[in-house]
């Protein structure tokens, strides 16, 4: 099946095995071929009893600071000139379902709901109106961030870089547009973020445009494109869902960092 309407590619763990399967509608499929080059659905499969992973492995995760006006409202901070980027590592990347540990030394820990766009060919000095050829899908993201370190150092690299900060999924989401998607954050059960890609400062082409300008994107690199309002704490127990409309849910529970 030659694939033309909106679909979804997972990364998941199949009695030991790691491989791509697609999502149309209700239906699974194998994944035939390369989900960066050509691919197509294979053979129907049964999903059930596979374990979701993290859809990509990216070289690097360049986040967006500041970029939705409602946050820029809400800290009372004057729209950017130009995006705000910084990176986080791969270390911190998990998947669906894996465990955001709280380290024991950070002080206060963030989430920050955010739509993430997955890198599909190698990227350099790509205009705005290319972006598009050079985009595999949406994905969601957590953008968690120590926030009292993020303060004290000014710089981002140790508040955004532990290990578990950056979840990602649950799946990369083709054929939907990025500019006008609701996207929330969950805490419990409870509504902590509500907005829309319509508050974006800058876009998603332009987002490309801009850090391709200052580096190479490759593939399966994460565009993460800022948080909206509303962003708050986490405290181990806590169950946090980031819900993007059309692109899909990711769920991490917070725990404790071991003491040993």
């Amino acid at each position: 099946m030659i694939l033309e309407r909106p679909h979804y590619i997972y990364r998941v763990d199949d009695e030991g095995q790691t491989q791509y399967v697609l999502r149309v509608e209700e239906h699974w499929y194998r994944l035939e071929g390369d989900p960066f080059k050509e691919y197509k659905a294979g053979p129907l499969i049964d999903a059930t009893g596979v374990r979701l992973l993290v859809p990509v492995r990216p070289s690097k995760i360049v986040a967006v600071g500041l970029n939705y006006r409602d946050h820029a409202r809400e800290m009372d901070k004057t729209l950017p000139e130009v995006p705000l980027i910084f990176l986080k590592p791969p270390s911190a990347v998990i998947g669906p379902g894996d465990k955001i540990v709280m380290p024991s030394d950070a002080g206060r820990v963030d989430y920050e709901g955010e739509l993430g766009v997955v890198i599909g060919a190698r990227a350099h000095r790509v205009t705005a109106g290319k972006a598009g050829d050079y985009i595999l899908g949406l994905t969601c993201l957590n953008d968690v961030t120590a926030r009292d370190l993020q303060r004290r150092d000014v710089q981002f690299t140790r508040a955004k870089g532990f290990d578990s900060f950056s979840p990602i999924g649950p799946s990369i989401a083709i054929g939907v547009a990025a500019d006008s998607l609701d996207i929330e954050t969950w805490v419990n059960d409870q509504q902590r973020q509500d907005s829309n890609t319509r508050e974006l400062i800058f876009g998603v082409p332009k987002l490309v445009e801009f850090v391709s300008s200052v580096m190479t994107l490759l593939p399966g690199d994460v565009i993460s494109t800022g948080t909206p309002s509303g962003v708050g704490s986490l405290s181990p127990g806590d169950r946090v869902v980031v819900k993007v409309a059309g692109v899909g849910e990711l769920v991490n529970d917070v725990v404790a960092e071991d003491p040993r």
